[in-house]
């Protein structure tokens, strides 16, 4: 241990002590967030006739997207280069959510895409018609598929996968780079193909994800690739809206 010099200045203990914590141990009573924090430059886009939404408490980074019919709740933070876009259908994010750089979410027709109040989501993590509860954790590059629900306080770690339709229980930690499916979840290894391949055949990712039967082998991504290609086309209609227009929404005060 380093001996005490003389003089020691006990505040600046303090200081360095509150550097080497870093943005997670930062008091809201000493730093609060200014009432108005979206931040000027990000890209909001108007796509199918719709806006996104965000509380004015909320931030966005520069270089964020969000596009058509997104809602943000009241202190969430959007990060660099992440894209939260709704494709045919909603995405609503709750409070105190932090969406890390170049994580996507993605709201399609028919699935509910929906994220809860205080939910973490790394870099790099995919999310796609899918529900994640509150106090959640979907680490990077972690992906959710389209029908799935992560319940509350569950944790998907590093490039894990949650499989279509499937439901992950609530306080569940899915383990690094692996598979869960099922309702509930079963969770499998990576090296255990064969187990994987068993639990993915019932659960129908081809008719979960590209709405084709299972059976329809022969023209199926020819016929995938067509409706992709014909509904991003409405993408041509978008509108980038310029700051004065971002859509603020009010709150109550904390």
């Amino acid at each position: 241990m380093v001996p005490r010099a003389v003089g020691h200045d006990a505040s600046r203990d303090q200081i360095v002590h509150r550097k080497r914590h870093g943005v997670m141990k930062v008091s809201v009573d000493e730093f609060p967030a200014p009432l108005t924090v979206v931040g000027r430059g990000a890209v909001f886009v108007e796509h199918r006739l719709k806006v996104p939404r965000v509380a004015e408490s909320a931030y966005i980074a520069p270089n964020a997207v969000l596009a058509g019919d997104v809602t943000l709740g009241p202190h969430s933070r959007v990060l660099f280069g992440a894209v939260i876009t709704a494709e045919g259908g909603p995405v609503e994010i709750g409070s105190n959510c932090v969406i890390m750089e170049n994580a996507v979410i993605r709201g399609v027709p028919g699935q509910e895409t929906r994220v809860g109040d205080d939910v973490l989501v790394g870099p790099h993590a995919h999310l796609t018609g899918c529900v994640i509860e509150g106090g959640s954790r979907i680490a990077t590059g972690a992906t959710v598929f389209n029908g799935a629900r992560i319940e509350a306080g569950a944790e998907v770690e590093f490039n894990a996968v949650v499989y279509v339709n499937t439901v992950v229980p609530a306080g569940t930690a899915i383990p690094m780079g692996w598979f869960a499916g099922g309702q509930p979840a079963e969770l499998v290894a990576p090296s255990d193909w064969e187990r994987i391949r068993a639990i993915m055949g019932p659960l129908d990712y081809p008719g979960t994800v590209f709405g084709v039967g299972a059976t329809d082998t022969s023209l199926r991504m020819s016929d995938v690739a067509r409706r992709y290609a014909r509904g991003l086309a409405l993408h041509q209609r978008d509108h980038v809206l310029p700051d004065e227009r971002h859509t603020l929404v009010g709150e109550e005060p904390r």
